[in-house]
């Protein structure tokens, strides 16, 4: 379907599209121009007031004389609209998309496309640092929910032509615009050509929760697997790097985070903050965080499983023993703090800000002193939850956090079934998961260990100098 040039017919199927009357904010006003009829179609709110109004002054002063020999949208938008973003669409449904997009509309009597003008503005806060990826050193800006900012963003950093921004747009009610950012000299193009065919065959009426509802289209497989298969970040300079790197970004409309692929497990464990040190503290900081979340795997079911069997028990590791024991199973105890830590999380999350500080000095009390008084808990579990609940929070990411906590219940309770052998099972069935997990685009999700590859991984591990880590880029 197309317009037909009739301005009576074409301007009433759109207003009938647009659904004009039923909502007051889609609006339809009739202009003359060079005693030409024409009709604007706009969102109240998206468009730029001062531009409109200059524009609407230019055009009407247009005379009949003036419009002689232009028959077509192109002809009028080459010599007559002055601002810088302008198409014009033979579609009525691509018209329809636009304008509840926020772009400005016109249709002119005698004309068979319309003219498409980006005149919008969208309701934007300030691009202030994220809360959850902060650095000592560095930028203090972050990605916001509106896509243009954020693809100005990443263009501020990397001034090479070659960095590519894909539109695809996702939803067959929502439309929602998707952006595919990479460097096409350092890609990998299949990849790239996977990634694209499925944005393309995504078969989703809307992106309702943005990003997530994205991510569940990509990944068709392996609902079971917790560990993560897309890495996010809010920070322009982290999201810069790894495009630099090769790696493909995906930006979403009214979202204030990246998507990053291809990622394994290891990348996981890099942070701002390692870049934003010398090459040794940078270093230390890393080893310190990828040890210490490990930690957080295996630290209460490797002390339930000696407590559990307290002839393993060296006699050098004594005080790991419970000196204060009650009648309350160490396993239940132990899966209580575990839903009642995430129970505190849901809750602050709810919290108003002003009372948080209050709530946490609570729901510390209450876990803490006032639970092992009432005889709930002994201390040691205290202890050793207060210890895996802290560590969890040196690993920015969310996603991969909570996968080590279920994979700690588990390795947990097939400890309390089969004692020692269960703990081996345990910890199978996590190294079985990370094996057989892939990457979205395919590709090891335990690379670059396996496939092994020295070289990556050793800057995986070890915070290398940045102009090293530079030439050798240039060297590919």
């Amino acid at each position: 379907m197309s317009f037909s040039g009739d301005f009576t017919m074409d301007t009433g199927a759109l207003d009938k599209a647009l659904r004009l009357g039923e909502s007051f904010d889609l609006v339809g006003r009739n202009v003359l121009i060079g005693g030409k009829k024409g009709r604007f179609y706009f969102v109240d709110g998206f468009l730029k007031d001062e531009v409109m109004e200059k524009l609407l002054e230019f055009l009407m002063k247009i005379t009949p004389e003036q419009l002689e020999g232009v028959d077509t949208a192109e002809q009028f938008a080459l010599r007559f609209i002055t601002y810088v973003e302008v198409a014009h669409s033979p579609d009525p449904d691509g018209v329809v998309t636009g304008v509840l997009s926020g772009q400005l509309a016109l249709m002119m009597d005698g004309f068979t496309e319309a003219i498409l003008m980006d005149l919008r503005t969208y309701p934007v806060r300030g691009v202030e640092e994220p809360e959850d990826d902060r650095v000592l050193r560095g930028s203090r800006d972050g990605f916001v929910e509106t896509l243009v900012f954020n693809t100005a963003l990443l263009r501020r950093r990397v001034r090479d032509p070659s960095l590519t921004m894909e539109l695809f747009s996702i939803g067959t009610r929502s439309k929602t615009d998707v952006v595919v950012s990479y460097l096409s000299n350092r890609v990998d193009r299949k990849k790239l050509e996977r990634l694209r065919k499925r944005l393309k065959a995504a078969d989703v009426t809307a992106l309702t929760m943005s990003q997530e509802s994205l991510a569940e289209v990509l990944i068709d497989r392996g609902w079971y697997n917790p560990f993560p298969k897309i890495r996010y970040t809010e920070r322009p300079d982290a999201a810069s790097a790894c495009v630099m790197e090769g790696s493909i970004l995906i930006l979403v409309d009214n979202t204030p985070s990246v998507m990053i692929l291809p990622t394994s497990i290891f990348d996981f464990f890099q942070e701002s903050n390692d870049f934003y040190f010398p090459p040794l503290v940078g270093s230390y900081l890393r080893i310190t965080r990828i040890v210490t979340f490990f930690l957080t795997l295996l630290l209460t079911p490797a002390w339930f499983l000696l407590v559990e069997n307290p002839q393993y028990i060296p006699p050098w590791l004594d005080f790991i023993k419970i000196s204060e024991p009650n009648s309350v199973p160490i396993l239940f105890q132990l899966l209580v703090i575990e839903f009642a830590v995430d129970g505190l999380k849901l809750a602050s999350l709810n919290t108003p800000s002003m009372l948080s500080n209050s709530f946490s000095v609570v729901g510390g009390l209450i876990l803490g002193e006032f639970a092992v008084k009432a005889g709930w808990f002994v201390p040691d579990v205290i202890l050793y939850m207060a210890f895996v609940s802290i560590v969890n929070f040196t690993q920015p990411s969310f996603e991969l956090g909570y996968a080590f906590k279920l994979m700690r219940v588990l390795i947990l309770i097939l400890t309390a079934l089969f004692n020692v052998w269960g703990f081996a099972a345990g910890l199978l069935v996590v190294i079985l998961l990370l094996a057989t997990n892939r990457t979205v685009l395919g590709g090891s999700y335990l690379y670059p260990l396996v496939p092994f590859d020295g070289h990556a991984l050793k800057s995986l591990l070890i915070r290398k100098r940045l102009h090293t880590k530079r030439r050798r880029q240039r060297e590919r």
